[in-house]
């Protein structure tokens, strides 16, 4: 990981990994980083400024562009279908998500979310920023310091690349959100948190 000044932030720094897959992520020692920082009195949840932004390498999602860009387009769909879950999942504010994450806005097609959002590719302060070459970022998330915070978000974007790679154009359409909350594998951190979740709206 590297340290690198962020002009959105008042006081403080912001924390960049290298290029690393997801179960890298989960065997660095992110828990230990997370740990000295709350110890040192740094902060991130409980800021107005504090971002988690999540870059995926382009080449994971298809071998040539055009590949690429039909999984982007279930992404944004995705996202735009299942806003209100995400929007609660981003611990951010709707304000916050306009101001830092603000979504391209609902179409019938993942298609023409995709034409829209090539539209304003200029602008990185989107909920899926497309105008980096080899990645897609990720926006959506309010800083944590919260490990299992932290990895359960990974986690979920994972998974929604994964059904995106995975699942056609009408499948992405019926797809509901209790049927892909169902339908996680493999991310032990992120059924934690939203059995969790789903326990607190009791």
């Amino acid at each position: 990981v590297y340290i690198k000044s962020d002009g959105s932030l008042d006081d403080g720094m912001e924390i960049v990994s290298h290029p690393m897959s997801l179960d890298f992520h989960k065997n660095y020692c992110w828990e230990d980083i997370l740990n000295k920082a709350i110890s040192l009195g740094y902060r991130s949840h409980q800021t107005s400024t504090c971002g988690y932004h999540i870059h995926v390498n382009r080449n994971c999602l298809g071998k040539t562009m055009e590949e690429q860009d039909e999984v982007i387009s279930k992404i944004l769909y995705f996202i735009e279908c299942h806003w209100n879950e995400i929007l609660k999942f981003s611990r951010r504010t709707e304000y916050s998500m306009n101001r830092w994450a603000a979504r391209y806005g609902y179409e019938s097609s993942p298609k023409a979310i995709l034409d829209k959002a090539k539209k304003v590719s200029g602008n990185r302060y989107t909920a899926l920023n497309l105008s980096n070459y080899h990645t897609i970022e990720f926006r959506l998330f309010r800083g944590t310091l919260r490990y299992s915070t932290f990895i359960s978000t990974l986690e979920l974007v994972n998974c929604i690349c994964d059904v995106a790679i995975n699942c056609d154009e009408k499948e992405i359409k019926k797809l509901t959100w209790s049927e892909f909350v169902a339908g996680i594998k493999d991310a032990p951190e992120l059924v934690q948190y939203l059995k969790e979740k789903k326990q607190k709206k009791k």
